[in-house]
């Protein structure tokens, strides 16, 4: 697990790329926000791991700040990179369609940030979210799917936060990536974050299909690893979901 730090709105948000390698390889699940491509090859490399070692990219959604370093990252380690995601989230990756969460309405509520936030980096923001990066998709994936590598990665769909959005279940080491399918705040293993997850039922439910695998170990993009009780915890979560959905 990486930890890349970045100031967003006057606070510092870490987020939490995972990177897998073996001796001819690495595969790096999610990119960090724009503009942090220094930080990220510095976390990989304080990890261990020459960067250009990197070969596959799995982008869990189109968020911007999984994303965000994707076009540099192809860029540089082109044409060995690989990057993978779900079907549905990958036109909006390349950029054929705007990034769901960057509609009008968020685009116009830029100009009603409180005076305190600096205009030019309103101004930033507001181009950020006209132009976000973009690459190409070199493959599709999907849950159920179990790649080869690394010992063995099952893709699982948890749609919700993003209609595409998957997890992944590397086996030898029971660990789960969540992407941002699970939180953890204060120490805590908790559900996506609601205010920026468009269909919170779906999401919740989604959840409960990973009460299925044997996890020791959660990496979630926000807030971190979790160890614990955590199939009794996802189930607990995932039951906040409405009865009848």
């Amino acid at each position: 697990m990486l930890d890349i730090a970045a100031p967003v709105l006057g606070r510092i948000d870490t987020v939490h790329p995972a990177l897998l390698w073996d001796n001819q390889s690495a595969l790096l699940v999610d990119t960090g926000f724009p503009r942090q491509i220094g930080q990220l090859r510095e976390a990989v490399e304080k990890a261990g791991l020459p960067f250009d070692k990197i070969s596959r990219v799995v982008i869990t959604h189109q968020d911007i700040d999984h994303i965000g370093n994707l076009p540099e990252l192809a860029n540089e380690l082109a044409p060995a990179l690989q990057v993978l995601a779900h079907e549905a989230e990958k036109l909006y990756i390349q950029g054929e369609r705007r990034l769901l969460k960057f509609s009008d309405e968020a685009i116009a509520s830029i100009d009603r940030l409180p005076p305190e936030i600096p205009e030019q980096f309103k101004l930033g923001l507001k181009a950020l979210m006209l132009n976000p990066p973009s690459a190409p998709v070199d493959r599709t994936v999907r849950g159920g799917e179990r790649l080869p590598w690394y010992g063995g990665i099952v893709v699982i769909d948890t749609p919700g936060h993003s209609p595409g959005h998957i997890s992944l279940y590397h086996e030898p080491t029971k660990t789960l990536i969540a992407g941002d399918a699970l939180t953890v705040v204060d120490g805590n293993l908790c559900g996506p974050s609601p205010e920026t997850t468009p269909n919170l039922e779906q999401a919740l439910l989604s959840l409960q299909q990973l009460a299925s695998f044997d996890i020791d170990t959660v990496i979630c993009y926000h807030g971190g690893l979790y160890r614990g009780d955590i199939r009794a915890r996802i189930l607990e979560i995932a039951c906040k979901a409405s009865p009848h959905q």
